[in-house]
């Protein structure tokens, strides 16, 4: 998004109150706000239509159907990490009220994605899930954090989930994957080429493709049987995984739910197990 934040970051000084806050609003959501209609920014804004058509051209654009395809454009070419940097330190004030602002922030995005969310499209994809034969998690750089998660407990679960991560054993991993298996893949823009790569060889072979990614231009959903989305955008240097999370937390949940029979008999196994090792500690607080 650098051709458009440069544009606002020159302007933004001079900008009104009300500009500054749709200024705000459009860096902290690149993801989303490029499908918005002009009614629906100024309704999550809380400011008049009018108001937002000032501000597109105000930055120098004819009006808001210009602007929204800058703000499309702009979105495919994916900030830098100084970039994002740079955002940050424009569209947060230094001080203690900028960290409760995030937290809000976080909230709406959970909020959004809930709202947003394929009820069908999401059983569809526990209903995969419970019925593959093989998982394979493919997830890569910050991106690990949320796969280490699903497999842990789909491990825990069902006993047939892999996560790979390291982008040359991609190949070696996925060479006898078939039909019945599941391959689920996890990037947010900047998006892994490597991950990207292995959801397109997983659709050549004819396996079943799940992405859990941020919006619908993402490069997994070409290559995906079925995607669900969570922004992970936010005007700082890293990515916001909280929504994300949320996802696969109601993802594994419903897996559970459909899985509780025979899950109740394994965990009951696994607590002996535990307790053998003495995983858990006995301490009291």
């Amino acid at each position: 998004m650098a051709d458009l934040y440069e544009v606002i970051q020159s302007k933004l000084q001079n900008m009104s109150k009300s500009q500054r806050e749709i200024a705000r609003y459009v860096m902290s959501h690149m993801n989303s706000v490029p499908f918005l209609t002009v009614g629906e920014l100024a309704k999550q804004v809380g400011v008049g239509e009018a108001t937002v058509y000032r501000f597109a051209t105000y930055l120098g654009y004819s009006g808001y159907p210009e602007f929204q395809k800058a703000l499309q454009e702009a979105m495919k070419k994916q900030l830098t990490t100084v970039e994002q940097l740079r955002i940050s330190e424009d569209m947060y004030d230094q001080e203690s009220q900028a960290t409760m602002e995030m937290f809000e922030e976080e909230v709406e995005r959970i909020r959004e994605m809930s709202q947003q969310l394929n009820m069908d499209d999401f059983q569809k994809v526990v209903d995969k899930i419970v019925g593959a034969k093989r998982i394979f998690i493919v997830a890569n750089r910050s991106a690990v954090a949320l796969g280490s998660f699903l497999e842990f407990y789909f491990d825990v679960m069902l006993e047939n989930a892999e996560l790979i991560r390291n982008p040359h054993g991609i190949s070696e991993k996925l060479f006898r994957i078939d039909e019945d298996d599941v391959v689920i893949g996890l990037s947010f823009s900047r998006y892994t080429r490597s991950t990207v790569e292995a959801l397109s060889f997983a659709h050549d072979r004819g396996t079943q493709v799940v992405s859990i990614t941020d919006n619908q231009l993402s490069p997994l959903v070409p290559y995906s049987d079925i995607a669900l989305y969570a922004r992970s955008d936010m005007s700082s240097l890293i990515d916001s995984f909280v929504a994300p999370l949320s996802l696969i937390n109601a993802l594994i949940t419903a897996v559970g739910h459909e899985k509780s029979t025979e899950i109740q008999q394994h965990l009951e196994e696994l607590e002996s197990v535990w307790d053998r090792f003495n995983i858990f500690s006995d301490d009291k607080m």
